[in-house]
């Protein structure tokens, strides 16, 4: 037994000097991933724990980050480690507010192939191709604003990632399909803010649950295999340059929570079909040139909170009662110059960005502009409960004309006291 413990005594400060880096401006690291292997690893006794690698190590400090003897990435329950022996491998790695002097090296990559999960927030380094190692052992990558520019093959090769993030990076790709062809087990997919161009892929791995391209230069008609997707929860599609219409299937989404088509080129009526959706909470279809009266369905929606039809070419009366009126927490519906509303259905101090119906349901024409004090104005302004501008437009004539009789009055007096004081002294 002694003869064992001379060499872990021997090895232990040559560890512990390894942990010891200094710098000041260096990227931030934490280890959230935790693995069903790390219970054992946080349970081994603190006297003895199993060295982490140390080529990882090496790695890590190549990357500039501060590693201290009194600080294991390993030691704690946050940590993202295995429990190997005779050491531990890193599991997981996040990158924050990297300093111009950080490089991320194809040599570091390659001890940190063990990695499952790699995000990098705010830095902006050179891209280095991923090590095929660690490129199949991702099952999560994040990149917001990090590597200057990234192609559809780059990220094609991560095949086996479950949730990919990009957002704020440069993808120069065809089209979406090149990135997502072999990766089979996808289920959150972001890449937003890319510049990403091309056509939506016709073809889906069904286990997805999330889908956000907003922000890029995708064109065509959404298709119709998007509705296939059973257990999507969210779909952005936002800032865009989609053009058609919506699918009369998008009502097969029965587990779709969130549904943002804004600022493309949409049109037609919004399908009955979405009816069918119960748990929809975030509907946002503003800025499009969708037509047609809006559905009576949307008022029954009882899980909605969101709701966003403005900048669209709506006609007729909305469907909207005071009681869904106070469900949603946001009301979107202006710059639809045909739309109008049913002054009768709704709460009399509920400001509404369009116009009231008049009696053959159309909207009522503003009176004109000389004429602002007209009866039309006067209930307009009731209805919003606030009366000030009618009460300041009567009541302005009247303080004119009494501050210019007050004006008049006081100079007379002024007059008259000097006259009789030059009067006075003229016959004395």
């Amino acid at each position: 037994m002694a003869m064992e413990a001379k060499p872990k005594s021997f090895l232990l400060p040559i560890f512990i000097s390894l942990f010891l880096i200094l710098s000041l401006s260096a990227p931030t690291i934490i280890f959230p991933y935790k693995s069903p292997s790390l219970a054992a690893c946080a349970g081994e006794p603190s006297a003895s724990p199993t060295p982490i690698d140390p080529k990882q190590l090496r790695a890590l400090q190549s990357l500039n980050i501060p590693i201290s003897n009194e600080y294991d990435p390993c030691s704690n329950s946050s940590s993202s480690c295995d429990a190997a022996s005779p050491f531990r491998h890193l599991l997981s790695l996040r990158l924050a507010d990297c300093s111009d002097d950080v490089q991320i090296s194809n040599t570091a990559l390659k001890s940190l192939s063990s990695l499952i999960n790699f995000h990098l927030f705010n830095c902006p380094v050179a891209p280095v191709q991923f090590p095929t190692q660690l490129a199949l052992n991702l099952r999560s990558f994040t990149c917001i604003n990090s590597f200057r520019r990234l192609t559809g093959v780059w990220l094609s090769r991560l095949h086996n990632v479950t949730d990919l993030t990009v957002s704020g990076v440069y993808v120069n790709s065809s089209g979406p399909s090149i990135i997502l062809a072999n990766m089979k087990q996808i289920q959150s997919l972001t890449i937003s803010q890319a510049n990403l161009s091309g056509f939506l892929p016709k073809q889906w791995h069904f286990n997805i649950t999330h889908i956000d391209f907003s922000g890029n230069k995708l064109r065509g008609k959404i298709p119709i295999s998007i509705t296939l997707l059973e257990n999507l929860q969210h779909l952005n599609l936002s800032s865009n340059e989609l053009v058609g219409e919506l699918p009369d299937s998008i009502g097969n989404l029965m587990s779709l929570k969130n549904i943002s088509l804004s600022s493309n080129y949409l049109s037609g009526t919004v399908p009955e079909s979405m009816a069918s959706i119960p748990t929809l909470v975030h509907l946002d279809l503003g800025s499009n040139q969708f037509n047609g009266t809006i559905p009576k369905f949307i008022a029954d929606m009882k899980e909605l909170k969101y709701l966003n039809l403005e900048h669209n070419n709506f006609r007729g009366i909305i469907p909207f009662n005071e009681s869904f009126m106070k469900r949603l927490e946001v009301l979107k519906i202006g710059g639809n110059d045909n739309l109008c509303y049913d002054r009768s259905t709704m709460p009399a101090k509920v400001k509404m960005a369009i116009a009231p119906c008049d009696k053959h349901g159309l909207p009522m024409s503003p009176p004109p502009a000389e004429k602002r004090s007209s009866s039309a104005d006067e209930m307009s302004s009731s209805e919003n409960g606030d009366y000030s501008d009618i009460k300041n437009e009567d009541d302005q004539p009247r303080r004119s004309k009494v501050v210019f009789g007050v004006t008049i009055g006081i100079t007379s007096m002024v007059f008259l006291i000097v006259f009789l004081n030059l009067l006075s002294k003229w016959c004395g």
